[in-house]
């Protein structure tokens, strides 16, 4: 018999290769290993079980493990591999019971990331969170609300429940200071504002959101201030201070600001240490290198999700963008093609949305004209709003939109948008154009629908794709 196809992680891309791997290949074994409890979770819906938006943890899991398991997916929580093998074809692995060596016929290597906490040090203080596991956002959760439903979260399977007990025995802290102005930073000031604590958010740069584009980050400062969250643009945050192990303020570079609880968002970083004297080779951003069918420099070794690189839709280099679309699609492939069809991974675009309180963002490719300019390109962008429904009809909001696009080529480079009417969805439309290497022109013509209840005769992308045009067409 063949030694098993194993998978080091158990979440979106490693349980997503098992499970189409078990369709393609039911006589076959997969074995995956967890280093924690939980498995298939969301993790992009933290914040808002954190807000109350989501009301169980449960609610978060994709897959349980009793339903990995009743699809035949030999799934082993607790288990940690710290080393990988390719000459061997074995992986080390660390459990309760002890170390042993598992053998493979086929690997991957999806390991996830961990939150960046450096260069901010007291992030390890009581009170102070990263909010990148199950644990913590429980935690978090427990941290807000009363003991009675701090407790109904302690009872739910898989959760730590002395360390939930642990915040839910608090009183529940006033002022929150989040460092980092990106999704987490964004989306956990909504979260903190649901419930009645006084909001400070510290950005080291002098805008948020910096991927969605200049106009979008303004927009969406905007909106925080509305909802009573104190923006800290362009303030570093020096350390997170307080006696005995417990976080009781922040320290920046204007001064100090009492808070009783923390939130770090300033990044992840890819898990890869497992593979130190492995030979698998790493990127330049730490992510491992793969090609067109998730496959790394080693023979039978895979790599997939947020530790993995991909190819850029529009530069065609290798990128590292951890988001969940990418980690899901890419071990869907690589289980196929384990399994003896191969299935491309895809490439990305950095597709991403975003929400703060009414206003909704999304963003894909360059929009940067430096980034622009490294990869080759001659950047021009412009910036419209224009109505996101007939002007008559009820519910027409503002809908700002920022095109990029090679001067040279004409060809479409990024996008984002922002608005309060529907107007995170659009930018799949700009991500399809990038997909399909459109020219601006071309994203003109576009044949989008028309009805007064969905969009204006000219959509917004339209519009923004018109004036763009008009740019390109005066060089």
């Amino acid at each position: 018999m063949t030694d098993p196809f194993v998978v080091v992680g158990g979440d979106a891309a490693g349980l997503s290769a098992a499970s189409k791997y078990r369709r393609e290949a039911p006589d076959r074994d997969v074995v995956v290993f967890e280093k924690g409890d939980w498995v298939s979770y969301a993790q992009c819906g933290m914040p808002y079980f954190v807000k109350g938006d989501v009301d169980s943890m449960t609610d978060l899991l994709s897959l349980s493990p009793e339903a990995a398991r009743e699809r035949g997916i030999d799934l082993r929580r607790r288990h940690e591999v710290t080393a990988v093998d390719p000459d061997a074809k074995t992986v080390t692995v660390r459990s309760e019971d002890g170390t042993f060596e598992q053998p493979y016929g086929d690997l991957l290597v999806a390991t996830g990331a961990r939150a960046r906490s450096a260069p901010v040090p007291g992030t390890d203080r009581s009170g102070a969170f990263t909010l990148h596991s199950m644990d913590d956002t429980a935690a978090l959760r427990a941290f807000l609300v009363d003991e009675a439903e701090a407790e109904e979260i302690a009872s739910v399977d898989y959760v730590d429940a002395d360390y939930v007990r642990e915040y839910g025995a608090r009183d529940p802290p006033e002022t929150a200071a989040i460092v980092g102005g990106g999704y987490v930073g964004v989306e956990m000031a909504e979260a903190f504002a649901a419930h009645d604590l006084d909001v400070h958010l510290f950005q080291r740069p002098e805008q948020l959101l910096r991927p969605f584009g200049e106009a979008a980050g303004d927009l969406v400062a905007e909106k925080l201030r509305e909802h009573g969250v104190t923006v800290h643009l362009g303030t570093e945050v020096e350390a997170l201070t307080g006696d005995d192990g417990a976080l009781s303020g922040i320290e920046y570079d204007g001064g100090r600001l009492d808070a009783d609880v923390a939130v770090v968002g300033i990044g992840v970083r890819p898990n890869t240490d497992l593979l130190e004297g492995s030979g698998v080779e790493l990127g330049d951003s730490g992510a491992v290198e793969i090609d067109e069918h998730g496959r790394t420099n080693r023979e039978h070794v895979y790599a997939a999700g947020d530790c993995a690189e991909m190819r850029h839709a529009v530069t065609g280099d290798a990128d590292w963008v951890p988001l969940g679309l990418t980690a899901n699609r890419a071990g869907r492939a690589i289980g196929q093609t384990v399994a003896g069809d191969p299935e491309p991974v895809g490439d990305i675009a950095g597709t991403a949305a975003v929400k703060a309180f009414e206003l909704e963002c999304g963003r894909t490719g360059i929009l940067d004209h430096e980034r622009a300019r490294d990869a080759g390109f001659d950047p021009v962008s412009e910036t419209v709003t224009a109505g996101s429904r007939s002007g008559y009809y009820p519910g027409n909001e503002d809908t700002t939109v920022t095109l990029t696009a090679d001067r040279e080529t004409g060809r479409l480079l990024g996008g984002s948008i922002a608005g309060e009417d529907r107007a995170a969805v659009r930018i799949d439309t700009v991500a399809t154009a990038l997909e399909s290497d459109l020219t601006v022109p071309e994203v003109e013509r576009l044949d989008l629908a028309y009805a007064p209840p969905f969009s204006p005769v000219w959509d917004p992308v339209l519009v923004a794709a018109k004036v763009l045009a008009s740019d390109l067409d005066a060089e």
